[in-house]
C-alpha cells in the first residue's frame, strides 16, 4: 500500500510537471525589472534604490527619530499585545551519550510574556535604578551578557535615560573584554550569573573604573569572590531600587537624534575589538531601509531571539520587530530545534514551541539545517529519496519562476517545515556569505530567503534582496536609507570599466553611517570613514563587488582574503572556502597560503558521521580524535577535495596540496570564529603554527 502511494504521488508529480512544461515551454521570458540606477549615469555610480533616488530616508515613522521614541511609539500601539517571551527551565538533567561521555541537558516549559506595556515599566524602573546608582547622562554604560529579554529591557532603558550603551560579544575572550571596559570606561556593567561566574572572575580585577555589576539571572552570586570595590546587584534589585518614589518621580531629559546610543565592540576578526560609535539618527535611518524590504512585517508576526544582541544584525532586526508589534521570542543556538544540542532527548525547541513566523540567521546555521535534512535523506529508501529530489526539482523550477507548490508543500515539505516549527514565511540571512546550494534549498523546503549585506560601520545596513528574487550569489539593492559606490582597486583585478558588470570596493553612503571607532582619533583607525562635499558620511568597506543591470550587487571578494602566492598568482582565500564547503564532508574549512610558498593548505573540521562512514569504507576504525589524526584519512579527504575543486572550476593553485584534519569543532567559545560564525584568520593560525611548519615543511 505504501509503495503504492509513493508511485501515485510520484505519477502525479511528474504528469504536473509535464503539462507546465508543455503549456510554459514556448511562452518563457525573463522579466527584467530595475531595482536601483546610478545616479551619475557612470558605472561606478553611486547606485541609489529608484523610489528613493533624489533622498535617502532618514526615518520610518514621522517625527520618531531616537530609539526612546520608536520604542514609545509601539507601546502606544502595542500596548497590551505579548513582546516579550522567556521558556521557563523546569529542570536540568544529565544524559548519557552513545559514546559515554555526560551532556547537561535542559527540560523547558512553555513560553511567558511580558506585555509592551510591561516591558515599558520594566524598562522605566530599572532606568530608575541605574540612575540612583549613580549612573549620569551620556556617560557610557556597558552591557556583557548573553541574549534574553533583560538584554532588551537594559538596552530600552539606557536609550530612554540617555545612557550610551557599550556592546560585547559574551564569547569574546578576556583579554577582549578587560580591553574594552577599560577604553570605554564605563563605570556600571550588566551581565548574567553565567558569565560573572565564568568570563568575568578573572577580568574585573583588571578593570580600572568600575563601581557597580548587575546581573541577570536567578543563580546566587558569593559576592566574596569579587574585588571588594566593586558594588554587586541582582537586575531585580535594581529595578525595585527605581521603583521607590523618591527616585521614580525624579525628572530626566530625554535623548536627542545626534546623542550617542550605541558603542558597539567588533568581534575583533582582524585583531583588537573596535568599538563603533552610532547615533540615535544613524541605527533609525538603518532600520527605516530595513524594514522597507520586509513584507507585511505586523503584528501577526513572531520572531525568534537567538543571535547575539551584540551583534548589529540581532539588535535592529530585534528593535525592529518590536516597531513594528511583533512577538519576540527568545531562544539559543543551544535549545533552537529539538535536535539542538541541551534539549533532552524527546524534548521540544524553542522552534516547535514558539513557532516563529520570522527568522534571522547567519549562513553557518542554515548550511546546519541543510546538512541536518540531507543527512536525513540519505538514510531514506531509494523510492523516498527520488520522490524527495522530483519534488524538489519541480519546485525550484517553481520559485525561479516566482511562484509556488503547494502540493509539493504538503507531500515533501511540511515535516521537513516543522524543524523550525512550520510557520515560518520569511528568512533573512547575514553576517557572511551564503553559498548558492544553501540559499535555493531554504527556498525550496522552507520559505523565502532574503540576503542581506551590511557592517557595523554601517548599523547593518547596506543592501538586502527581495524576498522575491530567487537568484543566488546576490545580496540585492541598495536599502532605502544608503547607496553605494564603486572604487576601482586594479591591484587587485578590480575596475568599474570590468565587463559584464563594474567591478571595485564597495562604498557605502548615507545617514545610517556611523560616526567613526571609540576613543582612537589620529590613530588612523578611522581613515575608512569621511564626509562628502554635500555632507554625507562614507564607510569604505574593504569588500569588493560587482554590480549587475537591475543594481543588484554581488560580493565577489575580500581585500584582506586576497593572497598573493610565491609564483605570483592571487588567490581568494574566501572564494576557495565558499567552495570547498558544499561538501557534506566538510563542516568548516579554513584556507592557508603563504606569499613564500606556492601552493595552498587548509584545515578542514570534517563532518563527523560521513567522515566515520568513509573510514569504514577505507578499513579504518578508530576514536574521533584519532580518526583525525590518521595520515590515511587527511589523504581520503584532500582526495573529495580536489574533486570539489574540479566540478566548482577552481584553478589548480587554488586547490590546497595538504590538509589538517581538525576533532574539534570551531565555535565562537574556541576563540577561532565570532559570534556569526566568521573565521578569525590570525587566531585559526596561531592555533594550527606547528601544523603550517609540518604542512609547508614536507616539500
Amino acid at each position: 500500500m505504501t509503495v503504492y502511494f509513493f508511485f501515485s504521488c510520484l505519477q502525479y508529480v511528474m504528469l504536473v510537471m509535464f503539462l507546465k512544461w508543455s503549456v510554459e515551454r514556448g511562452s518563457r521570458h525573463e522579466v527584467f525589472t530595475l531595482i536601483a540606477r546610478s545616479l551619475s549615469g557612470r558605472p561606478e555610480g553611486p547606485y541609489r534604490a529608484v523610489e528613493r533616488a533624489d533622498a535617502l530616508v532618514t526615518q520610518d515613522f514621522e517625527g520618531v527619530d531616537t530609539l526612546d521614541k520608536l520604542f514609545v511609539h509601539a507601546v502606544k500601539r502595542f500596548s497590551q499585545a505579548s513582546c516579550l517571551g522567556t521558556r521557563e527551565v523546569l529542570s536540568e538533567e544529565e544524559e548519557k551519550q552513545p559514546n559515554g561521555k555526560i551532556f547537561k541537558k535542559l527540560v523547558l516549559g512553555d513560553y511567558s510574556w511580558m506585555t509592551y506595556e510591561e516591558v515599558s515599566q520594566a524598562v522605566e524602573s530599572f532606568g530608575s535604578g541605574l540612575a540612583a546608582l549613580g549612573q549620569q547622562p551620556h556617560n557610557t554604560i556597558a552591557i556583557f551578557c548573553e541574549t534574553r529579554a533583560e538584554w532588551m529591557i537594559t538596552a530600552q532603558a539606557c536609550f530612554r535615560r540617555n545612557f550610551p550603551l557599550v556592546t560585547m560579544y559574551a564569547t569574546l575572550g578576556e583579554d577582549a573584554v578587560a580591553y574594552g571596559l577599560n577604553q570605554c570606561g564605563a563605570t556600571h556593567l550588566i551581565t548574567s550569573t553565567e558569565l560573572l561566574r565564568t568570563k568575568l572572575k578573572n577580568v574585573l580585577s583588571a578593570v580600572s573604573g568600575l563601581q557597580h555589576v548587575i546581573y541577570a539571572g536567578s543563580d546566587e552570586v558569593c559576592h566574596a569572590d569579587y574585588p571588594q570595590s566593586l558594588a554587586m546587584h541582582s537586575m531585580q534589585e535594581v529595578m525595585e531600587l527605581g521603583t521607590k518614589p523618591e527616585n521614580l518621580s525624579k525628572e530626566y531629559k530625554r535623548p536627542t537624534a545626534s546623542d550617542l546610543a550605541v558603542v558597539m565592540y567588533t568581534s575583533g576578526s582582524t585583531g583588537k575589538p573596535k568599538g563603533v560609535k552610532m547615533q540615535h539618527s544613524n541605527l533609525i535611518a538603518g532600520m527605516a531601509g530595513q524594514c522597507e524590504r520586509i513584507p507585511g512585517l505586523g503584528s501577526q508576526d513572531t520572531y525568534i531571539a537567538y543571535l547575539p544582541l551584540a551583534h548589529v544584525l540581532e539588535l535592529t532586526a530585534e528593535i525592529s520587530c518590536v516597531s513594528y508589534g511583533c512577538r519576540l521570542g527568545y531562544s539559543s543556538p543551544h535549545t533552537l530545534t529539538d535536535q539542538s544540542s541541551k534539549i533532552k532527548s524527546g524534548g521540544k525547541g524553542d522552534c516547535s514551541v514558539l513557532k516563529p513566523t520570522l527568522i534571522a540567521a547567519v549562513p553557518e546555521i542554515m548550511d546546519r539545517i541543510c546538512k541536518n535534512v540531507n543527512g536525513k535523506l540519505r538514510e531514506m529508501s531509494v523510492i523516498q529519496r527520488t520522490l524527495f529530489k522530483v519534488g524538489y526539482n519541480y519546485k525550484l523550477q517553481k520559485v525561479s519562476q516566482g511562484a509556488d507548490s503547494p502540493v509539493c508543500n504538503m507531500l515533501f515539505f511540511k515535516r521537513v517545515n516543522l524543524l523550525l516549527g512550520g510557520c515560518v514565511r520569511l528568512m533573512l540571512s547575514g553576517g557572511a556569505p551564503l553559498s548558492a546550494s544553501t540559499q535555493r534549498f531554504m527556498n525550496v523546503c522552507f520559505c523565502p530567503v532574503a540576503v542581506g549585506y551590511g557592517l557595523t560601520e554601517t548599523c547593518g545596513a547596506g543592501t538586502i534582496s527581495e524576498f522575491s528574487d530567487y537568484s543566488t550569489g546576490r545580496v540585492g539593492a541598495p536599502l532605502i536609507c544608503s547607496e553605494i559606490k564603486l572604487r576601482d582597486w586594479p591591484e587587485g583585478g578590480y575596475t568599474s570599466q570590468d565587463k559584464p558588470h563594474p567591478r571595485g570596493e564597495i562604498l557605502i553612503g548615507g545617514p545610517n553611517v556611523a560616526m567613526g571607532y571609540y576613543e582612537s582619533e589620529g590613530e588612523g583607525e578611522n581613515d575608512n570613514f569621511w564626509v562628502d562635499e554635500a555632507g554625507q558620511r562614507w564607510f569604505c568597506t574593504g569588500d569588493v563587488g560587482e554590480v549587475h543591470p537591475d543594481g543588484c550587487l554581488q560580493i565577489v571578494d575580500r581585500k584582506k582574503d586576497l593572497v598573493k602566492l610565491q609564483a605570483g598568482e592571487y588567490v581568494s582565500l574566501g572564494k576557495v572556502e565558499a567552495a570547498l564547503k558544499n561538501s557534506p564532508l566538510i563542516d568548516n574549512i579554513c584556507v592557508y597560503a603563504s606569499s613564500d610558498q606556492n601552493y595552498l593548505i587548509s584545515f578542514v573540521v570534517p563532518n563527523q558521521k560521513q567522515l566515520t562512514e568513509l573510514a569504514k569504507k577505507n578499513g579504518v576504525e578508530e576514536e574521533w580524535e584519532e580518526l583525525c589524526n590518521h595520515t590515511k584519512m587527511e589523504e581520503e579527504v584532500l582526495k573529495v577535495i580536489k574533486e570539489i575543486a574540479v566540478t566548482s572550476k577552481l584553478e589548480r593553485f587554488e586547490v590546497p596540496q595538504r590538509i589538517r584534519l581538525s576533532s574539534e569543532a570551531w565555535t565562537p567559545e574556541t576563540g577561532l570564529v565570532t559570534d556569526a560564525f566568521k573565521l578569525k584568520r590570525k587566531e585559526l593560525k596561531n592555533h594550527y603554527i606547528k601544523d603550517i611548519e609540518r604542512l609547508y615543511g614536507a616539500q
